[in-house]
């Protein structure tokens, strides 16, 4: 580092899902930059005016040493992701199968994404292997770099004095808290030189008892930047933060944009199939319910149950006539019908126990 540059007082405070954002973000077409003095990111963007990225290019040019370019995803890294996931995390043999099969056909990031979003089971797997490997190649690009730094989103500090560290960031004269405060920032700064950093290894012990997941959105603070080039100002790449602002996507910059675009495909036709036969389903079990509650409590008369079983079904027409004649097929008989036909069961049954029922003797022909 030349010396005409301020030096930190303390471990430069880095959050770790816009790195994460940036690193998937560049490509041949888009150039992303560090600063190892403050640790802000600058973004070439190209759809700035000429000059401007004229100047730019002059001020990065001259400071090599201050500004370093982020690496490029390049096809090979990508596919290794990919494969990676499938190899530790896919434990389905025909979803490995296809999987795999895409890996290895055209458009195969966008396809993989769009394989993975529809399948949910994976979805999870796949966002928590994305993390922990970006996390990995992140922490290995710095360490190459000798950057001091901490990720603020691992911090346990109060939000208050973790703005005040930034305000103060040269200032090697500070009050005993921020004293403190960077003593702690230097201890978690070692441990991203560590072994374990590049290499996490699971805790020992009896694993903790599985408890609904709660997703809690990190509360990062506001960006404070005191040394930024007033050439580098208007490229300062400083996107707020949300749990859908990373994506593996080369097209989309958000995961609600890949998911919008994947709801103009195919998956719009099986959702309208789906919530027809989801209102079909429903009908009928309303209409069973209704049947059931009639049997259930004993209706006294049965126009009332055939009132329930008609209902919906359009008066005068061949479906009406048929659902009453299957209700009244269904109904049990009147008392009065029924104690007829009790007494005259019973007459039978001693009529037939009166008279003893012979076989008659069936006589053979003569024999000539």
């Amino acid at each position: 580092m030349t010396a005409t540059y301020p030096k930190a007082q303390n471990p430069l405070i880095l959050q770790f899902h816009r790195l994460m954002d940036a690193f998937a973000k560049s490509d041949d077409e888009r150039d992303f930059y560090l600063d190892r003095v403050e640790g802000f990111i600058i973004f070439a963007d190209l759809d700035k005016g000429s000059e401007e990225l004229d100047i730019l290019e002059d001020e990065i040019t001259k400071a090599e040493d201050r500004f370093c370019l982020l690496p490029k995803m390049t096809f090979f890294e990508t596919k290794k992701f990919m494969e990676g996931f499938v190899n530790e995390k896919v434990y389905d043999i025909d979803t490995k199968e296809k999987l795999i099969d895409i890996i290895q056909s055209k458009e195969a990031r966008e396809n993989f994404l769009e394989f993975i979003y529809d399948h949910l089971t994976e979805l999870e797997k796949w966002q928590q292997y994305y993390h922990e490997r970006s996390r990995i190649r992140i922490i290995e690009w710095l360490r190459n770099r000798e950057i001091q730094f901490v990720f603020e989103e691992d911090l346990e500090l109060a939000k208050k004095v973790v703005e005040k560290l930034k305000e103060n960031l040269f200032e090697s004269k500070v009050s005993k808290e921020l004293s403190t405060a960077r003593d702690t920032l230097s201890a978690k700064a070692k441990t991203y030189y560590s072994n374990e950093a590049l290499n996490p290894r699971p805790k020992r012990g009896r694993p903790p008892k599985q408890a609904q997941k709660v997703e809690i959105e990190p509360q990062l603070t506001a960006d404070i930047y005191t040394k930024v080039p007033p050439s580098a100002r208007p490229f300062l790449y400083l996107p707020d933060f949300t749990s859908s602002s990373v994506t593996f996507s080369a097209k989309f910059d958000t995961e609600a944009q890949l998911i919008a675009s994947l709801r103009g495909s195919s998956r719009a036709k099986i959702d309208t199939k789906l919530e027809a036969l989801s209102q079909r389903l429903e009908s009928l079990q309303h209409l069973s319910s209704k049947l059931r509650d009639t049997s259930d409590f004993g209706i006294e008369s049965e126009d009332k149950l055939i009132k329930a079983v008609n209902q919906g079904v359009e008066p005068g027409s061949g479906d009406a006539s048929k659902v009453l004649g299957i209700a009244k097929g269904l109904l049990p008989k009147k008392k009065g019908q029924q104690k007829k036909a009790d007494v005259q069961e019973i007459m039978e049954k001693k009529r037939k126990a009166g008279i003893k029922q012979v076989t008659p003797i069936k006589k053979g022909k003569k024999k000539e």
